[in-house]
């Protein structure tokens, strides 16, 4: 089987032997048990376990699983799955909800990266059908001009990196709130909610097409809760809020979200 690793250390590529990948200058890393491999050095770490705790990665797993984000799942694989693409990386692919869809969905090689190692590692149990990694995706472990489409859901976009991970006339795509995203919740929190705005196109990219999709949900507060331990403003929900929200039988959400495709421009 041939991967298309580099070594985050050296650069140089990296060869498979049996569950080892391994490069010329003998730096070596291990498949885990569960099927992915971890190429995130210890000196680029920023704290001992960086990215999504394992607390918000089971709130995500458990509210994904109920089925409200299936729309998206559906429009990105959908979008995804006409380009006829021979590799495809998800940048901050957390436990791979989009990321296994849109495998099933082309014959291509499909590949998910996330910093996350509590999220790869549920990822990597559950979808075989894609190789997973932990790694940085400011610095992606994959050689230059790999990718016929990179996707991006609710991650951050490093331009130049974006830039060199894909092929020329390659596809961006990406996904991002929508302007009334959870409007109900942060109502909660904030005295005024400012609307989301779309993404700008990053540099070295031009803009394809844009889709903005919506849809509002009915939830019980259990789903509400792990909606929100998923989001990076759960932190400002106090108790009072908590109470608040758990008071009420049901909750009317929206969801929203840009889905945007870009494509490389050429020089």
């Amino acid at each position: 089987m041939s991967l298309h690793y580099y070594c985050p250390i050296c650069k140089h590529p990296l060869a498979l032997n049996e569950k080892t990948l391994q490069c010329s200058n003998n730096h070596s890393f291990d498949f885990a048990k569960e099927g992915y491999v971890n190429l995130l050095p210890v000196q680029n770490k920023n704290s001992k376990d960086p990215g999504d705790s394992l607390e918000m990665v089971q709130a995500r797993r458990s509210f994904l699983e109920q089925g409200y984000y299936g729309f998206l799942q559906t429009a990105l694989a959908n979008i995804v799955k006409p380009l006829n693409a021979n590799l495809i990386i998800d940048l901050g692919c957390g436990e791979g909800f989009y990321t296994h869809a849109i495998a099933d969905s082309t014959y291509g090689s499909v590949y998910g990266v996330d910093i996350s190692k509590s999220a790869v590692k549920y990822a990597a149990k559950r979808y075989k059908q894609c190789q997973f990694s932990v790694a940085s995706i400011s610095q992606a472990p994959f050689d230059d001009h790999l990718a016929d489409v990179l996707v991006s859901v609710f991650a951050p976009l490093f331009d130049n990196e974006l830039a060199r991970l894909i092929k020329d006339q390659g596809s961006l795509i990406v996904a991002s709130p929508g302007p009334r995203h959870l409007k109900e919740l942060k109502d909660y929190i904030y005295d005024t909610v400012n609307e989301h705005t779309e993404i700008a196109t990053p540099a070295g990219f031009e803009l394809v097409s844009k889709h903005l999709i919506t849809e509002k949900v009915e939830l019980v507060f259990s789903d509400v809760k792990n909606l929100i331990m998923m989001t990076p403003f759960a932190w400002k929900f106090r108790p009072e809020h908590w109470q608040a929200l758990e008071k009420k039988q049901q909750h009317s959400v929206t969801l929203s979200f840009y889905v945007t495709r870009f494509t490389k421009t050429v020089l």
